[in-house]
């Protein structure tokens, strides 16, 4: 289903240069389409469960440039070798609490929540933590959560006690997060099956709860 997309990656891999990648343009805009359309579905399901998300959204506002920003990274490669789409309310530049889709030959998962948010945001997070912790809790323990998820992605922790907060909190271990991050993988033969987007919208449906935690609150 995502035949075009995978390939084209497969090949930018090792052709990771502007010569290489404007002598195969066409392969690039005929691989970002067939992404494209799959992300449009992929908004149509998430917009039926999520009325935040408006159907109306054009994936084209959630699909993330393959153009590197190399002025501060090592690896000065200028092209992306991934796909990837963030299906917010508002689209890609939206800070809201939402559902990602990363397209890497060998590396494809979906991911949801908010990434790094900004300092006033993780204390309003934080903050309803505090207050309302055995929420949360429970919607990453939940059934449908845990068919795809395990718990919050650890990547990004503090090491130490959050500011203004007791070593003995309960929720010490949510309240280090830096991120709110629910986060699978998804085998690249799993994208040809024909419940695919049944299993990816299952998938998506199962973090709404989490998304809903963290906008309420940001918004309060």
């Amino acid at each position: 289903m995502l035949d075009k997309s995978l390939q084209f990656l497969k090949k930018l891999k090792s052709n990771n240069n502007r010569d290489w990648f404007e002598a195969h343009k066409e392969d690039f805009n005929e691989a970002k389409l067939e992404f494209e359309e799959f992300v449009q579905k992929l908004i149509s399901i998430i917009s039926k469960f999520d009325k935040s998300v408006s159907p109306d959204l054009k994936a084209k506002d959630c699909v993330f440039r393959i153009y590197k920003d190399v002025r501060f990274s090592k690896d000065k490669t200028p092209y992306k070798t991934n796909f990837g789409a963030s299906i917010n309310p508002g689209g890609k530049k939206s800070l809201q609490a939402g559902y990602y889709f990363h397209l890497q030959p060998g590396n494809v998962f979906i991911a949801g929540g908010n990434y790094m948010p900004p300092a006033d945001m993780l204390q309003a997070i934080r903050q309803e933590i505090d207050y309302n912790g055995d929420k949360l809790e429970k919607i990453i323990k939940s059934k449908a959560y845990t068919a795809y998820f395990n718990g919050l992605d650890q990547e990004d922790k503090l090491k130490t006690i959050p500011k203004g907060y007791d070593k003995e909190h309960k929720h010490i271990d949510l309240l280090k997060l830096k991120s709110f991050i629910a986060f699978t993988n998804v085998e690249d033969k799993k994208l040809n099956a024909k419940d695919v987007f049944t299993y990816l919208g299952n998938g998506y449906k199962a973090m709404l709860p989490l998304n809903q935690f963290l906008r309420e609150a940001i918004d309060n």
